[in-house]
Parts: C-alpha cells; sequence; structure tokens
C-alpha cells in the first residue's frame, strides 16, 4: 500500500476569538509547523496573520518567512492560501486578480510547491446562523478567477489545490485543468461538515460518492478528506483503504477545540497506521507526484 499523505492546516480565517488554540504570530505558525511536520504531516497550509490585530494578513513577506521558516527546520511542502474575505458590512467575498498577489510573490520567488485554487462558488451558512436568522457568506470563485490560479500555477509549475465544497467543483476542477497542457496535476481536497450546509456530510455515502467521480473525471489525480468545523476520523480507515489521504488541523476541525495541531496530527497518523497505511514524508509525496506526470 503506498503511502498514505497527511496534510494539516493550521489556523484558517477564524481568529483566536473563534479557535483559541490556532498559531498567529510568525514565531507561532513556524514552530507548530515543525511540530506538525516532526509529528507525522508531510503538507502544512497556512493562513498568514497580522499579530498585532489577530486578523488574517495575505502578505507576501509574512508567507515568505513562514515558509523559509518551517523548511529550515524540516522537509515539507508548504503552502498558503488565497485571499478570501468578506469585506464589513457585505455578503460576497472578494473576487479578482488581487487574490492571487502573495501566490504568485512567493511563486516567482520559487517558494511554491502547492497553492490553493478553488474550482467554485458556495454559500458559507451553518445551520447555528440559520436558526438565528443570520446571513452566511457567499465564498466567491468565478471561473475567471479559476483560470487566473490555473494559468499561475501553469507558469510557475506549482500543484493546485483544490478543495471540493460541491461535487460540481470536482467536474469543473477537471474539465478546467484539461485547459491547461502543462499543469502539474491538481490535488483534489473532499470538504465535508455537519455546521455547514454545503456539500456532503462527513458519511461513507459521500466519500463512495465522490470517490466514484474521481474515477470518471479525473482517475488519475490524488485526492483527500478533510472539512471545515467537522470530524473526518470516521472516514480515515475507508480513505486509507481506497489509496486517498487525509488532513486535519486546527483550521477543519470543531470551533473551540481542545486539543493542538500536533495532537491531532498525532491522531490522524496513528489512525492512518490503524488502517494498515503509513504517513508519507514530504519526499514521498514529491515522488509520487512525479510519477503521476511521468505516466
Amino acid at each position: 500500500m503506498p503511502p498514505t499523505w497527511l496534510e494539516v492546516a493550521l489556523n484558517g480565517a477564524w481568529t483566536r476569538a473563534a479557535q483559541p488554540r490556532i498559531p498567529v504570530s510568525v514565531d507561532e505558525i513556524i514552530a507548530d509547523g515543525i511540530a506538525c511536520v516532526r509529528a507525522g504531516a508531510a503538507i502544512v497550509h497556512l493562513h498568514a496573520y497580522d499579530a498585532a490585530t489577530g486578523r488574517q494578513k495575505d502578505d507576501v513577506e509574512l508567507y515568505a518567512r513562514i515558509i523559509e521558516g518551517i523548511r529550515a527546520k524540516v522537509d515539507a511542502i508548504v503552502y498558503p492560501t488565497v485571499k478570501g474575505f468578506t469585506p464589513a458590512g457585505a455578503e460576497l467575498s472578494l473576487m479578482g486578480p488581487e487574490r492571487y498577489e502573495a501566490v504568485l510573490g512567493l511563486a516567482e520567488r520559487g517558494l511554491l510547491e502547492w497553492s490553493v485554487v478553488d474550482p467554485g462558488s458556495i454559500n458559507l451558512a451553518t445551520y447555528h446562523d440559520i436558526a438565528r436568522d443570520r446571513p452566511g457568506t457567499v465564498y466567491m470563485n468565478p471561473q475567471s478567477d479559476v483560470c487566473i490560479g490555473l494559468a499561475m500555477a501553469e507558469r510557475h509549475g506549482f500543484h493546485p489545490s483544490y478543495a471540493i465544497y460541491e461535487p460540481g467543483f470536482l467536474r469543473l476542477g477537471a474539465a478546467l485543468a484539461a485547459r491547461y497542457p502543462k499543469l502539474k496535476t491538481p490535488i483534489y481536497r473532499f470538504m465535508f461538515s455537519k455546521q455547514f450546509t454545503f456539500g456532503f456530510p462527513p458519511r461513507d455515502y459521500a466519500l463512495d460518492t465522490y470517490v466514484t467521480m474521481m474515477r470518471e473525471y479525473a482517475p488519475n489525480a490524488p485526492w483527500m478528506i478533510a472539512g471545515l468545523m467537522s470530524d473526518v476520523t470516521p472516514l480515515i480507515a475507508k480513505t486509507v483503504a481506497l489509496g486517498g489521504h487525509v488532513r486535519t488541523g486546527l483550521e477543519d476541525v470543531r470551533l473551540g477545540c481542545e486539543r493542538s495541531n500536533v495532537e491531532l496530527v498525532d491522531a490522524a497518523a496513528r489512525d492512518i497506521v490503524r488502517a494498515g497505511g503509513t504517513p508519507a514524508t514530504a519526499a514521498q509525496v514529491r515522488a509520487a507526484l512525479a510519477q503521476l506526470r511521468a505516466t
């Protein structure tokens, strides 16, 4: 059985008001990333923060310091997010080329192996807010934005990391990827949630549906399970058996989680081993992706 990739999503855009244990400062994010890699993660995803305000700040210099800081101590695939915030008083999130400014700056410095390119738009609404008549937000990824990200990935040689919130994201992502002949293989990340109303909850039937779609639309691409405000642990054994991969971390789990990122990674790594798998190293992830391109 090939090694199972384990990714950790360190913080997200939640802020400590919603997820108190996330790392925020550059030094905190670097230390957490290093510790998670030593606990079994091969891939580290992060959002940069302004330590003074405690809010997300998509600044190329912050991202570069973090990526270089983690890589100075451990071998890992480290990648950022793209801008996607919702302006105060608005319902629609940011759109347009400026979303990729930090990604472009990192790519031009040769610091990116992967980066976020999300192929679709969704309503982000929780059952909790709906019951209180509170509006959610619309996470916007129009096709033109997706194409900006894919063209950048092709030009600079990094892998698109697709968050698949809805089944249609998978089909659109595969169709658009085919339009870029030199694009490196996208990684498809199935997003599950019990608290949000998008897509599927973390259930066996949902995983089966996504895997069946992958065989039809992107048969050679790697995939992994993840979520927002969700526990995908019950799906790990089946994912390992089917040849998929796993993401965990304080961006993904329920808000107010008492465990640290390192504890979450350690638990997921042990679940992978119990399922008969072995957590991959970053070198093994790169080798697997290189083999996909060769075939």
